[in-house]
């Protein structure tokens, strides 16, 4: 079964500062926010909707149908440079993101929400940060004793990996 949720425009509550973005889950220790306007759907994806292409980077998954549209999907932790997520389940935490006309689906550890966040709230990435991660990041939040990582879609879109591999026009 595939649970979907649309991403819908986000109107700001009065009480709230600072623009939204989807928070999720790299890895059991890496939260990641995203803009919600380079968010396209976020869904939940049984693994047998993913096709498998061969000859690909080990990031690409495969290919998935939907709306009519074909998609690739992408691991975003191989994506990143970070250790893999194991695959070897029956569904997936995707999140589609959109930062222009083309769109990408990553497979994601786990979804957590919404946030809020003003510009002043974004700072530099810490010295600490692999420098494969560093090239998709627009800063990172100190929150509750975490560091986020603020990841910009329109860098994903522009990784070398997925051009090189004929993943992306």
């Amino acid at each position: 079964m595939t649970i979907s949720a649309l991403t819908p425009p986000v109107n700001r509550p009065p009480h709230v500062l600072g623009e939204a973005y989807l928070k999720f889950l790299l890895d059991p220790q890496t939260p990641i926010v995203l803009p919600m306007k380079q968010v396209q759907e976020v869904l939940v994806l049984s693994a047998n909707r993913l096709t498998p292409m061969p000859n690909m980077p080990a990031c690409i998954i495969g290919l998935m149908n939907r709306r009519s549209r074909v998609l690739w999907v992408a691991d975003l932790t191989r994506l990143l440079g970070t250790p893999a997520l194991d695959l070897n389940t029956q569904q997936h935490s995707l999140v589609i993101i959109r930062p222009g006309i083309i769109s990408l689906g990553v497979v994601v550890q786990r979804v957590e929400g919404m946030v809020w966040l003003t510009p002043d709230q974004i700072q530099p990435p810490p010295s600490h940060v692999p420098p494969s991660l560093l090239t998709y990041l627009r800063g990172c939040v100190l929150q509750e004793q975490e560091i986020w990582f603020v990841l910009d879609a329109l860098s994903l879109l522009q990784s070398p990996v997925l051009h090189n591999s004929s993943a992306l026009p």
